[in-house]
């Protein structure tokens, strides 16, 4: 599975912190950690939390990525434009218990954590929990297991329900304020990262083309 890091902008300081606690529970599972930035709060492309919703939804979308880890201050905000994004269901994460009852139930493709608010003595330890919860296990299996074939319906439901309400994300990217699509995709490692990894022929041309512009 490829999963996709991106934090915001005031919590650029911890990159480090939650990219090494993702990798050293994710990457001995088989999966691949992509950083998309921040990296540190003197980048030079600064993400605020709308544009992690832009970059989380071309990500997904283009499956250029299968899982988005993010988050900000409280992780609201990350959640919430996550969530405006076609193809994104997101899970707001405090802690282990959160991160397994999501993935049991929700099944979604992007957890947003808060990297400030209550963000203390031993965090990387809580991190490092949250993630095992989400990747050690079998994602889907519903809690408790005697619903599970109604938690799967709920979700079959919910996916139509997002596809009814929201655009295509190609509709999307050509329809948003071009500068803050260029921003959101100006990262160091975009580039690199998202054209390599990118299955949709449609959406890697027309970011070109943004990005050339």
């Amino acid at each position: 599975m490829k999963i996709a890091l991106i934090i915001e902008n005031s919590q650029a300081a911890k990159s480090s912190i939650v990219h090494d606690a993702l990798k050293t529970v994710a990457e001995p599972l088989g999966n691949e950690v992509f950083h998309y930035g921040m990296y540190t709060p003197e980048d030079k492309a600064h993400l605020t939390y709308p544009m992690i919703g832009i970059l989380a939804g071309i990500l997904i979308n283009s499956k250029a990525a299968d899982f988005i880890v993010t988050g900000c201050g409280t992780g609201m905000g990350s959640n919430l434009a996550c969530n405006s994004m076609p193809g994104i269901f997101c899970g707001l994460i405090v802690d282990p218990t959160d991160a397994f009852l999501f993935g049991q139930i929700n099944d979604g493709n992007a957890i947003s954590m808060p990297y400030a608010k209550g963000f203390g003595w031993a965090a990387e330890l809580n991190l490092q929990d949250c993630y095992r919860k989400l990747f050690e296990v079998k994602r889907g299996e519903g809690y408790p297991k005697e619903r599970a074939a109604v938690m799967a319906k709920n979700r079959g439901i919910l996916s139509d329900l997002k596809k009814a309400s929201c655009h295509d994300m190609l509709t999307v990217l050509k329809t948003i304020d071009q500068d803050l699509l260029k921003t959101a995709i100006s990262g160091e490692k975009f580039q690199e990262y998202f054209f390599a990894n990118s299955q949709d022929a449609a959406m890697s041309d027309y970011l070109k083309g943004v990005l050339a512009s």
